[in-house]
């Protein structure tokens, strides 16, 4: 599969668009990682696939973050599926964080956390303590279209590089 590139007119190395993205994702973005510039009204997957290709879905994946509970203790973490599939947050995720409960976090606890715009927030600069789990799928994947931390804008990666993130494991199952 190659890295769908041609689609855009404007990729670049994503370390050469740094002004375009928020300070975090600007600050861990790899050689490797490609940005595109897009229309932030188009964002959201359906509608940018829709604009910019149908054929773009099967390389696409959602970052979400969560918030696992147990006792009195939230643990955040962000969960990449492919966009084809959901997260697998009362299984999976809860499982893998040990919690009694799991649920998407609040938008204002994601935007906060991250420092990323809500519609954009990628796994490239999340804090790094943060569990990052990635659906073995994503991982699988040569060339992943994910957000860019921004509302405009998006990062084209290999799953690969992906699943070697900080705080990255490999979770069979993640996306259902």
């Amino acid at each position: 599969m190659r890295a769908p590139i041609g689609h855009f007119d404007d990729a670049l190395p994503a370390t050469e668009c740094r002004e375009l993205l928020p300070p975090p994702v600007a600050a861990a973005v790899t050689a490797e990682m490609v940005h595109v510039d897009t229309d932030p009204a188009k964002a959201d997957t359906a509608v940018f696939v829709a604009a910019y290709g149908e054929e773009l879905l099967e390389q696409s994946a959602n970052c979400v973050v969560v918030a696992g509970k147990r006792g009195g203790e939230v643990t955040l973490a962000a969960c990449l599926v492919l966009s084809t599939t959901r997260v697998d947050v009362n299984g999976a995720v809860r499982r893998h964080l040990g919690a009694r409960k799991a649920s998407f976090a609040s938008m204002d606890t994601a935007v906060g956390a991250t420092g990323m715009e809500y519609g954009g927030i990628t796994p490239v600069g999340l804090p790094a303590d943060w569990p990052l789990l990635v659906d073995a799928a994503v991982a699988d994947t040569p060339w992943v279209l994910v957000g860019s931390g921004a509302r405009r804008g998006k990062l084209i990666v290999p799953g690969k590089v992906l699943a070697a993130l900080p705080g990255a494991v490999v979770v069979d199952g993640l996306g259902v």
